[in-house]
Formats: C-alpha cells, structure tokens, sequence
C-alpha cells in the first residue's frame, strides 16, 4: 500500500525493499484536544530494522542532490550499518546530507543510547531541522530559546541549522547569518507530519537552488514556503493524506496572512 502511495504520487519507489519475513512497522497516534500527539510503536523487529547494506541500491543514492536521514534506522543492526554506508555513498558522491533527529524515545533502549545514537552522525550532515523538545534533550536540559545553546549544536561543517517552534515558524542559523520566520496561522487539527512536511518544503527548494544556502533574503522566503507545508499539513489528519500540494503551498502563501 505504502509503495503504492509513493507510485501514485510520482515518487521513485525503484529503491524499497520487501523483506520476505517481517512486516511494516506500525505507529499507534494519539491525538490530544490540541492537534497534539503521542506515538506508541508496534515493530521488533519490522522489515525496516532488517535492511542489510547489501541491499542499497547505490546507483540510485549516488545520483541524488540531497539524502535526509533520520536516527530511529540507528538503533539496532543490521540496519545501522546500512543506514551508515548509505550515507558515506552519498556524501562521497556529493549530495548534500539533511538530517533531522526525529526522537522517538519508546523506541529506544534508554534516553542516554537515543542522545549518544543521536549524536553519533551528527557531523554527517550538512543541514540539521531540530525541535525545541530535541534541543533540551540533546543539551540535558539547557534552554532552546538561548541562541548560544543552540550554536553548542552547530558542528564545523555544517551549512544550516533549523529550529522549528510549531505555529511560531522556525529559527535559522548559518555561519554567516541567523534569524526567525514566522508561521502561518492555521486552524490546528492533527500535528502528524508537520515537521516532516517542513522539511520536505525547504529540501525541495534547495534541491532546485542549493545557492539560497548564502543569500539569506532567498533563503528566508524558502522558509516562508516550508513553514506554510508543515502549517497546511496540521488542518488535516494523518500524515501522508494531509501533506498540501506544491500549488497548495502557493496559493496559502497568497492568502493567509504570515
């Protein structure tokens, strides 16, 4: 069903892989009167947990502008290791790597393991998207609003770094630069994906100008683009039935009032 949804969209799904004894993970939300949600997890192990780095198709990594990862693959092996050399493909074949943590602690073994997994690729990448949650977590309880805290995430090779802040927008900080867009003012029904909508809002417009990392005016409205995804994507529930259109997108950007 899934592979089919990414077929029916006009996405590439040449690189899934079905594992022949174990099923799709599974995430119980619960929705809370705010559009809110708690996650609780149904997997161990699930087909994802059992990627082999054998099965990468390279081919299709290596010709890619930009490859956005996550932590929750680093968990337990085999695929971490894979997780890990896909990565190394990609980085070597120049794309751009984007990593958002996503933290999901019920998954792992104790919070120490999440922020040690967490930290371990860190320096991998080139773009990180963090919540204000994950900031407090990953610093032990240190301030998200402070940026001097923030900046102690900031890694030497790191291009940007996105802190998102939910119907407030999202701070940006660059070696150069740094700043805060506001959000869009929506109607909230379910927070499901809003932040993987945000970040698939800014990856896209960097994958069509990787330049609008050093013009900050450019890079600010691009964050006024994203910022409106993850916005269009909280008035509707689920996560992939609520994701907007790149004309969605447009249109609000048009009408609501940022």
């Amino acid at each position: 069903m899934l592979a089919d949804i990414l077929k029916e969209n006009n996405v590439n799904n040449q690189g899934i892989r079905f594992d022949p004894g174990a099923r799709t993970a599974l995430a119980f939300v619960t929705l809370k009167s705010d559009g809110e949600r708690e996650f609780m997890f149904y997997r161990n192990p699930s087909a994802d947990m059992l990627l082999q780095e054998e099965e990468l198709d390279l081919d299709i990594i290596k010709k890619a502008k930009i490859f956005h990862y996550g932590s929750i693959s680093l968990i337990t092996e085999p695929c971490k290791s894979a997780h890990i050399a896909a990565a190394k493909a990609a980085r070597d074949a120049g794309a751009l790597l984007s990593y958002d943590p996503n933290l999901r602690l019920p998954l792992w073994p104790s919070a120490e393991s999440a922020r040690e997994g967490i930290l371990s690729i860190w320096d991998f990448a080139d773009i990180i998207k963090i919540s204000e949650e994950e900031i407090t977590f990953l610093t032990k309880g240190e301030d998200p609003y402070d940026d001097n805290v923030v900046r102690k995430l900031f890694h030497p090779n790191l291009k940007l770094l996105l802190v998102t802040e939910g119907p407030d927008g999202c701070r940006y900080y660059s070696k150069e630069f740094h700043g805060r867009v506001s959000g869009v003012k929506v109607d909230q029904v379910d927070t499901t994906g809003a932040g993987d909508a945000f970040v698939a809002g800014i990856l896209s417009q960097l994958a069509a100008d990787i330049s609008l990392l050093q013009d900050e005016g450019r890079l600010r409205d691009a964050l006024k683009f994203a910022n409106a995804c993850g916005a269009l994507t909280v008035m509707g529930r689920g996560a992939i039935p609520a994701l907007p259109t790149r004309q969605a997108v447009l249109d609000a950007l048009v009408n609501i009032v940022v």
